[in-house]
């Protein structure tokens, strides 16, 4: 046991990411039951699709599991008030100010944990009374940092001078990656795109496929006027590389962009005008599979790794 399993109340200190249009309660309830902290994904879903999404996932574990709530989003006061009808014990808050709702919650005795990108935003989240930090690396898919930091250099810098619980996020997939940032002072890991790429992921089975397809090389960050973006490299990302050649403003990029983009590639599964959004460990994952099953593999590759680090002689 270790600061994460014993805050959180799980057998491993694997958290499985918040991610739109891929973790719903099949997923969250899946990796809780395989012994990790399962998250539900609220950045997708209506209010009220996120309340029944809670029930749903009660029913399916009796382990904990999380909701991730991006502040950004509208209908945020709503989102909140269900979760805390709901009963859910564990929040995992990003895109915002830390201290817009974790007093709040907190008084409803809520673990909250907030996602961060920089060591300046991480300490400002435990000032702000947050249990936990999730420091993100720029490898990470989906919405990225502006610090363009990587997960290698910032859990170092960030465990330097934290002391509530950290989890490292970005660019993990395999025990071997685990086992990395535990080294680096990370107390757990989040996980995105490996659980994006597993059987129960609601996201598109042509999306999974592109995942498991995608290779080095094959993911970018863009969008940084209006948030920062890592995708997997179509025709939509290579219409807006064409649009950056003619020095577009923010409106035009928000034209291009337009409305659901995401849920289109992601969920709906047209591969060439929607939006990819993917992790650069993409090139490690090489099939679709159940969540157990990953939660196990990576127990297990977390423990050879140990053991051949451990037989290390210099």
């Amino acid at each position: 046991m270790n600061r994460i399993t014993q805050l959180f109340g799980i057998q491993y200190p694997i958290i499985q990411a918040g991610m739109i249009w891929a973790s719903g309660y099949k997923l969250a309830s899946a990796v809780s039951n395989a012994g990790g902290l399962g998250i539900i994904g609220a950045g997708s879903m209506y209010p009220e699709v996120l309340r029944e999404h809670i029930q749903k996932c009660k029913k399916a574990t009796d382990k904990p599991f999380a909701v991730n709530v991006p502040m950004l989003y509208p209908n945020i006061e709503e989102i909140m008030n269900i979760i805390v009808e709901e009963g859910v014990k564990i929040v995992f808050t990003s895109a915002g100010n830390p201290k817009t709702w974790t007093a709040f919650l907190k008084e409803k005795g809520i673990t909250v944990v907030h996602v961060v990108s920089s060591v300046k935003f991480a300490l400002k989240s435990q000032e702000a009374g947050v249990d936990a930090v999730v420091a993100e690396g720029f490898e990470a898919g989906g919405h990225n940092g502006r610090e363009e930091t990587t997960t290698f250099t910032l859990i170092p810098m960030v465990k330097e001078q934290l002391s509530v619980p950290l989890i490292a996020a970005g660019g993990i997939a395999t025990g071997r990656g685990m086992l990395a940032a535990m080294v680096l002072g990370a107390d757990g890991v989040q996980v995105g795109s490996r659980f994006a790429a597993s059987t129960e992921s609601s996201s598109h089975e042509k999306f999974k496929q592109a995942i498991v397809n995608t290779q080095d090389g094959d993911t970018h960050v863009t969008l940084k006027e209006l948030a920062p973006v890592r995708l997997i490299k179509n025709k939509f990302f290579h219409d807006v590389m064409a649009l950056y050649s003619t020095a577009p403003t923010v409106d035009d990029l928000k034209t291009l962009l337009g409305r659901a983009r995401a849920k289109k590639g992601m969920f709906e599964g047209d591969l060439e005008e929607g939006e990819l959004e993917i992790g650069q460990i993409a090139g490690l994952i090489h099939d679709i599979k159940p969540a157990g099953e990953i939660v196990q593999e990576m127990i297990a590759d977390f423990e050879s790794a140990k053991q051949e680090m451990m037989a290390v002689q210099f």
